[in-house]
């Protein structure tokens, strides 16, 4: 059953009436006051809600929703309360100069709420008659709030303000990025806006450094993995490639490795669309394609910097793996990402990318292939005596959610001479892999399906991402 309370405005001044007490008593969410009655979402029947008759002196309309569905709309009754008075308050003072301070208020209470659940994305959404906020907490979205569609404008005009771009803009994309200080801490926030039907999409992320300052040893790859990623990272020259879908922990784990790289011996040079953090030390080359700063013109000149490491945010083309295999075979060491579902299947796409066989075998060290897989929460992890597996029904720590926190998972394949020869000599990629598991080699889904087994996630997260 999905949660339809979603799909409502919420008429949050309800709750002062009903008081929050109530409402977790009898599990129910009032959401509208009509002329004729009130629209309420519950678990309970509308027969068990009487008392709420008295309150509003009027008949009830119930929604029926699932228990965990209100329980998880309750849980942030007074946060989402103080985001209503502010959206109200924004839309009264629309054309009086106090309504920048409302707006200002409302982002920043959403930002501390959104820094605080470590979540990594705020979305605004221009609907038909909304606009709906959501937030990105391990990997997942979750709607935090919607209210009147009018409220977007002002939204949109303060972000942009924020990002110093071109607040009257709204029929092109647009990026940007600005810093907010939220508590004794100052955060990076990336905008990325775009047009849409109804208007536009606006989303923030959110870049903590202190996620991304750790070394390789401290992001939760298992010893054995950690051991060859330790071994090939520290070569001279090569090529090192990270590979996943968008929000598989890519970035965490590359700055990971130029951290435990990063002395004063060593030149590093990243290229990178966009640079997310900043890294001392580091010599970061921000992409620009509308000054043509693009992929191809920088790695062109970038070997006269004279690197001793290179890191290529992504290899998206022949020309740029051109560049990344000539790179590695001068003496330099290479660390890029490319999309791909399996280390092994990377081998393919490179071929596909019109890389020469005997030229792979020669500079490719290391696949790395991970994914993030959501953890089961400890606070309310049982285990299901008929199916003998884990599952769990959601309490407030987990907003309900059932997860909490994610696990890396991955894949790793080092190049040995052996392997080597096989690819040089243009050997399928079946006999690989036969080779490979006869070796050692265990998949991501292995993996996965080892943390199924200890309780750690469930089947259903699995599937979902492996």
């Amino acid at each position: 059953m999905t949660n339809k309370i979603l799909d409502y405005n919420i008429d949050y001044s309800l709750v002062e009436i009903a008081t929050q007490e109530a409402l977790n008593k009898y599990n129910m969410l009032p959401i509208r006051n009509d002329e004729l009655s009130v629209l309420v979402a519950s678990s309970f029947p509308v027969e068990e809600l009487h008392y709420f008759v008295d309150i509003f002196q009027k008949p009830l309309k119930c929604l029926y929703v699932e228990e965990k569905y209100i329980k998880a709309e309750l849980q942030y009754i007074e946060l989402k309360q103080k985001l209503f008075i502010l959206a109200q308050s924004s839309l009264q003072n629309i054309h009086k100069d106090s309504v920048n301070s409302y707006i200002i208020n409302f982002i920043d209470l959403l930002f501390s709420f959104s820094i605080e659940k470590n979540a990594s994305d705020i979305h605004f959404e221009a609907l038909n008659n909304s606009v709906v906020i959501r937030i990105r907490i391990d990997g997942e979205l979750q709607q935090l709030f919607r209210f009147d569609d009018k409220l977007f404008a002002l939204i949109s005009s303060i972000i942009k303000y924020f990002g110093n771009l071109d607040i009257s803009q709204r029929r092109i994309p647009l990026n940007g990025r600005f810093t907010r200080k939220i508590g004794e801490k100052e955060y990076d926030l990336r905008i990325s806006t775009m047009p849409t039907v109804y208007g536009e999409s606006i989303v923030l992320r959110i870049l903590d450094n202190g996620n991304i300052q750790k070394d390789i040893e401290n992001i939760g790859f298992d010893i054995d993995t950690l051991k060859t990623i330790q071994r090939n990272i520290h070569l001279n020259q090569g090529l090192i490639l990270v590979t996943g879908p968008t929000g598989s922990g890519k970035t965490t784990s590359l700055y990971s490795m130029i951290n435990s790289l990063n002395t004063k011996n060593k030149k590093i040079i990243t290229i990178e669309d966009p640079v997310e953090y900043k890294l001392d030390g580091v010599m970061q080359v921000n992409l620009n394609n509308e000054i043509n700063l693009d992929y191809q013109t920088v790695l062109k000149n970038i070997l006269r910097q004279d690197p001793d490491i290179l890191l290529i945010g992504e290899i998206r083309d022949t020309e740029s793996l051109q560049i990344a295999i000539q790179a590695s075979l001068t003496g330099h060491l290479v660390i890029a990402t490319l999309h791909t579902n399996n280390a092994i299947e990377t081998l393919t796409r490179l071929f596909d990318l019109q890389a020469q066989s005997y030229l792979v075998a020669t500079t490719l060290k290391m696949i790395l292939s991970q994914r993030l897989l959501r953890v089961l929460c400890s606070d309310c992890k049982i285990k299901d005596i008929d199916t003998n597996k884990y599952k769990s029904n959601g309490c407030q720590k987990c907003n309900y959610t059932g997860y909490n926190n994610r696990q890396i998972i991955s894949e790793v394949l080092s190049i040995d001479s052996d392997l080597s020869k096989m690819i040089a000599n243009n050997r399928n990629i079946y006999e690989i892999e036969e080779y490979c598991k006869q070796n050692g080699y265990v998949t991501l889904k292995e993996n996965a399906l080892k943390l199924v087994e200890n309780g750690i996630t469930t089947i259903e997260e699995f599937y979902s991402k492996v």
